[in-house]
């Protein structure tokens, strides 16, 4: 286990993609447009999230604080 800033980063990627996940099965079954609306908003936030946080691990990596273990 690594640094708990690190092991954050992968939690906080990890969970953006359970949103991803979420936002596609909401889409699937739903039964109205403005559902519709929420799981695109989701989905724009979970790329976002996810975004932000794998460069925030890259740049972890480039500057030698990365301890979290492999990815």
């Amino acid at each position: 286990m690594g640094h708990p800033h690190d092991e954050n980063l992968l939690r906080t990627i990890r969970l953006a993609r359970e949103m991803n996940a979420l936002a596609d099965e909401g889409d699937r079954d739903r039964t109205d447009d403005s559902c519709g609306i929420v799981y695109g908003v989701l989905r724009d936030a979970a790329y976002r999230i996810r975004e932000l946080a794998e460069k925030e691990c890259a740049k972890h990596k480039r500057t030698g604080k990365w301890d979290a273990g492999p990815d």
